[in-house]
């Protein structure tokens, strides 16, 4: 499956944004989606991820009761409604789908990733 990550920008301390992410193909619902986050000079992290059909969810300890990851079957498009932004969340943000493994916060158990989207968050 093709992602495009979109929504990023530049945002004030405690603002909010919302990142999309369109995926392309007939059969979006089987694919477990996840996000990613890359500081510069850091790994990438596990944000939050959320199953194929059942849309259960699982977010990264750092982001729980702030961030929000919910997708649309319909429009082939899986969601991350971030509110209370810090200056920590700064990073390119990255969606990416798998086929096996639900709610996994290991990247190698995703097999396709958007080209990211860059989320800066001022103090």
């Amino acid at each position: 499956v093709q992602l495009q990550a979109s929504g990023g920008g530049l945002v004030q301390a405690g603002g909010s944004l919302r990142l999309s992410c369109a995926a392309s193909g007939r059969t979006f619902s089987i694919y477990h989606m996840g996000w990613f986050r890359q500081a510069p000079g850091k790994e990438r992290e596990f944000v939050a991820a959320i199953t194929g059909s059942s849309g259960s969810t699982a977010y990264a300890d750092s982001v729980r009761g702030r961030f929000t990851v919910s997708r649309d079957n319909v429009k082939n498009t899986v969601y991350l409604q971030m509110h209370n932004l810090k200056p920590e969340d700064t990073a390119v943000y990255y969606c990416a789908a798998g086929h096996y493994y639900s709610l996994s916060r290991h990247e190698r158990h995703y097999l396709d990733w958007g080209q990211g989207t860059q989320v800066t968050v001022s103090s």
